[in-house]
């Protein structure tokens, strides 16, 4: 189980693209802005300010993206 649990994270990871709305392990919500080999450069809250992050530190892609970022401040 461990393992089938692993495998799914990694393709979830290596299927990360630019535009995918994804929260991190920390807590913090934001936008794929660009994608490299190990660091991914998130768009995060209203201003949309760029934070780099480890590609693991991705915890989940999100299913449905927020229209407004500040409602999810609130």
């Amino acid at each position: 189980p461990q393992r089938k649990k692993e495998k799914k994270v990694q393709e979830m990871l290596k299927a990360l693209k630019v535009g995918d709305r994804v929260s991190t392990i920390g807590g913090i919500y934001g936008t794929i802005t660009n994608v490299r080999d190990d660091t991914i450069t998130l768009a995060v809250g209203p201003q949309k300010v760029p934070m780099m992050f480890a590609r693991w530190a991705i915890r989940s892609v999100e299913d449905a993206p927020l229209e407004n970022d500040s409602e999810a401040l609130v």
